[in-house]
């Protein structure tokens, strides 16, 4: 088992290629939580996926309960990228059934989804500043959690 990437109900079509290709890249697989705010299309994704999109191990879930359910019958947790969290993400410790849920890039996730997540993990930064995009937050936790759980041995 690897971790995985969670997108819930992704805004921005060009966020959900750039994930898509780090999949890809990384042997990561992804899964978008749909409805997403943008047609989940290869032309949609080309500009950021590129050629990766057909590399990339896309899973679709029609809700949040769909996704959810999928997920606790694999025995997977789930942990939460969000500024609202008080964890840093870098004092985790990663396992290899973790899933990286991010939330949408205009209103994250609602209460009762991270309510229900086993992690909530937020990126240090300086003060006064918002968020950094989600794209990037992703590849610089997913990084550390591959790097924990040794996966990047396995990769050229």
């Amino acid at each position: 088992m690897t971790i995985a990437l969670a997108l819930y109900q992704p805004d921005i079509a060009a966020n959900t290629g750039t994930l898509l290709r780090l999949g890809a890249c990384l042997g990561v697989a992804v899964h978008v939580i749909h409805p997403a705010g943008f047609a989940l299309t290869d032309r949609n994704l080309a500009r950021s996926g590129m050629d990766y999109i057909d590399k990339a191990a896309l899973v679709e879930h029609a809700s949040f309960a769909a996704f959810d359910a999928w997920r606790r019958a694999e025995g997977r947790r789930l942990a939460l990228l969000t500024t609202k969290a008080s964890e840093s993400a870098y004092g985790a410790a990663f396992g290899a059934n973790d899933i990286l849920l991010l939330g949408r890039e205009s209103a994250g996730v609602p209460d009762t989804v991270a309510d229900i997540c086993d992690l909530r993990l937020r990126i240090p930064m300086r003060e006064g500043l918002r968020s950094i995009n989600v794209a990037l937050a992703a590849g610089m936790v997913l990084g550390e959690a591959l790097r924990q759980t040794h996966h990047f041995t396995d990769l050229t």
